[in-house]
């Protein structure tokens, strides 16, 4: 689905190719329950729980080109977090750093690549992600 401006035409075409694409929407919520009827209901998309060394992860299955999953959190409200792929997670989080922002969540590795959880100077919270290959 593309939202091109103007006549209809696909702006998608037009487009070089990301350097950095976002590759994951992670809802935080107070409750998982809840937020995952909510969006399997509304979009049909499927949630599946998935256990992982640390625990369990609810995956939530938003179409193919973007993977998402929901996580509890105790936030005020909820919120999705977008991660964008980098090549090296600690340049990427270092240079976040010089440009402003603050880290919420040093580089940590898990089973599938390295995260971490940056807040820009505008206060907008982005994840930075590095795959293992």
């Amino acid at each position: 689905m593309s939202f091109a401006a103007g006549g209809g035409h696909s702006t998608q075409s037009m487009a070089p190719a990301l350097t950095n694409p976002v590759v994951h929407l992670e809802l935080q919520t107070q409750n998982l329950p809840r937020a995952c009827g909510f969006y399997t209901r509304l979009f049909g998309w499927r949630a599946d729980r998935i256990e992982v060394p640390a625990g369990s992860y609810q995956a939530l299955e938003l179409g193919d080109r973007v993977e998402g999953g929901v996580v509890e959190h105790e936030r005020d409200r909820a919120l999705w977090l977008p991660y964008v792929e980098v090549a090296e997670i600690a340049e990427a989080t270092q240079r976040a750093r010089l440009l402003g922002a603050s880290v919420c969540l040093e580089p940590r590795e898990g089973p599938a690549g390295w995260r971490s959880v940056v807040a820009t100077p505008a206060g907008a919270e982005i994840g930075l992600w590095q795959a293992k290959h």
